[in-house]
């Protein structure tokens, strides 16, 4: 084990000399209370890194002790429902309000353990080789990548602590390997698997302005930007709760202490709308506050992906939530500074592109190894300084993810929900999963979604003309697509998290209201050539109908919304004949 000795610290980075070989990414033990570290660079017989906790106390001298082995998180039974910091330390059941620097003290968890394979079986990477019931969920034991070969020895079926090797595989080359329910595996690389596979579903998120407009492949990476209180972490929380996906794996990366809290509070005692039971239980929560050392920030992103990735080897579909990014690039900010290195665009370090990289990029619907499909789809949020889409962070996170919800600060304060602009934001997966919309309820998804799309795009500029000439002043066809934008921003693109009925929304019941929502326009546009005036279209009794549209009929009564449908045509017609040449 090499050892080095501390010569210069500036908040999280340090400095020491060498007395023996190190590798760049290497662990360290910091001081006298070992301090998990990091090497970030080596120069000479100098080594430089940065430290996860807090470095008070620390003087020239100090002893530094290298572990031989890269920055590393501990996966395995039991990490869901639980809440850990930035290094995957958990935080529940502590006697103190914080981890003391340097505690590494895990007390071990004991399952029941039932044997999968026997001896003289051969087994591959990711294959399973035993099952623990882990707290109601009967979770799979997998062979870790890298290791296959014959099964020499395993346990009997039986009560075991996690720490406690339970397997031994001999390879080709005669190398024993001991495996037990507990694998290590280093934060900064991707978990290999068999084959990566085409992005061709979305992951249904239940809120219709996404679903409809901008929706995310299962596997996909989505960037949520927005300023100060336009609603990023409710929705995000929404996201958690609605979406598809069997597992949430949310880190608060940088975020407000009394936010986190609130997270912390609530998602142990929200309904898991799927099961009736506590959300937290199909939940892993990374939670790293702002006080919290800035090091830490850096790395909790790649842990959270980690845990992603090692439950979607379990054949699971994951959505990880990160929120935000921007307080990530912060972090890699002040230590790039602290290193002294040259500062690009706004401070941030040169390699802020490729760090995002090499982040999002882990997302991706795969065949694992062991032959299950699992996926991790990325939802990242952006907090721009000012709300300002032009800055760094946003515009290098718009090259590595497909779908960009752009959230507006004046729909906001109008508390439009979600305050997602349709004209800012947009999603290259809509072509990829046309094909399972149209296989979903509506044949005609791409031709309605695009003309949705066009309505909105001319409402903006008929917008700007009525504040010039009044809208009164407008002509006919033009007051009308105001009339009909203001209907589907209304009835189809709101919705209230505080309704029973419509917090969620179906594909099923998204079609249906689409689908008639598209038809009245046709309707309209057609009655208007006839002659009728766009005063009696206004005057329709069916208009405030088909604007209570979400919270009248429900996921249980989408035969109503076929019934509305048709009173609808039929008054659009009967207005239309009276009107007949």
């Amino acid at each position: 084990m090499s050892q080095a000795t501390l010569t210069w610290a500036s908040g999280p980075v340090i400095r020491a000399r060498m007395h023996g070989p190190f590798q760049i990414y290497e662990a360290l033990a910091v001081g006298e209370r070992g301090l998990l570290g990091e090497v970030v660079q080596l120069k000479g017989d100098e080594l430089t890194a940065q430290v996860y906790e807090d470095t008070g106390g620390l003087e020239p001298g100090a002893p530094l002790r290298g572990t031989e082995g890269p920055l590393s998180v501990l996966l395995g039974p039991g990490l869901l429902g639980q809440i850990y910091d930035g290094l995957l330390r958990p935080l529940t059941g502590l006697d103190a309000p914080f981890l003391a620097a340097g505690e590494r003290v895990r007390v071990p968890r004991e399952y029941a353990f039932e044997p999968g394979v026997t001896v003289g079986a051969t087994l591959s990477a990711g294959q399973p080789w035993a099952r623990v019931p882990d707290g109601g969920r009967l979770a799979q034991l997998r062979v870790p990548p890298g290791i296959g070969g014959v099964v020499a020895s395993i346990a009997s079926a039986g009560t075991y602590p996690d720490d406690r090797p339970l397997c031994t595989i001999v390879d080709t080359a005669g190398h024993e390997h001991a495996i037990g329910m507990m694998e290590h595996w280093p934060v900064r690389v991707p978990r290999p698997s068999a084959a990566r596979l085409p992005a061709c579903a979305p992951m249904i998120t239940g809120q219709r302005i996404l679903d409809t407009l901008f929706p995310i492949a299962r596997g996909g990476r989505a960037a949520l930007p927005g300023g100060f209180g336009t609603g990023k972490t409710v929705l995000q929380q929404a996201l958690a709760k609605w979406c598809d996906a069997d597992v949430i794996v949310y880190v608060g990366c940088g975020e407000r202490g009394n936010e986190m809290a609130e997270v912390l509070n609530e998602l142990p005692v929200i309904e898991d709308p799927r099961t009736g039971r506590p959300l937290l239980e199909r939940t892993v929560i990374i939670a790293n506050t702002s006080n919290m050392p800035v090091a830490a920030r850096e790395a909790s992103i790649y842990t959270a992906i980690t845990v992603g990735e090692y439950l979607r080897d379990q054949g699971l579909n994951v959505a990880l939530m990160a929120d935000s990014t921007s307080r990530w690039a912060e972090a890699l900010r002040e230590i790039s500074g602290r290193l002294g290195e040259l500062p690009s665009e706004a401070g941030y370090p040169a390699y802020l592109s490729s760090r995002l990289a090499s982040f999002y990029e882990r997302a991706a619907r795969v065949l694992t190894l062991g032959g299950d499909e699992g996926s991790v789809t990325v939802i990242g949020a952006i907090s721009p300084p000012g709300g300002d889409f032009s800055e760094p962070v946003t515009m290098h996170t718009r090259r590595f993810v497909r779908s960009f919800w752009a959230l507006d600060a004046k729909r906001a304060r109008a508390r439009f929900y979600p305050a997602v602009n349709p004209l800012a934001s947009y999603s290259e997966d809509a072509v990829r999963v046309a094909a399972w919309w149209q296989a979903h309820g509506n044949s005609n998804w791409v031709e309605h979604r695009r003309r949705l799309l066009d309505l909105l795009g001319q409402q903006a500029r008929l917008e700007r003309m009525a504040r010039i000439v009044g809208k009164d002043a407008l002509p006919a066809a033009q007051q009308l697509t105001l009339l009909l934008a203001d209907l589907a921003n209304e009835a189809l693109l709101q919705q209230s998290s505080f309704s029973a009925a419509d917090r969620y929304c179906s594909p099923a019941r998204q079609s249906a209201m689409l689908r008639l929502l598209m038809r009245f326009v046709e309707l309209a546009e057609a009655a208007l050539a006839r002659g009728v005036s766009v005063r009696d279209i206004t005057a329709l009794p069916h208009l405030a109908r088909l604007k209570r549209l979400g919270e009248e009929h429900d996921e249980t009564d989408l035969a109503g919304i076929e019934a509305l449908g048709r009173d609808v045509e039929a008054a659009v017609l009967s207005l239309a004949a009276t009107h007949a040449p």
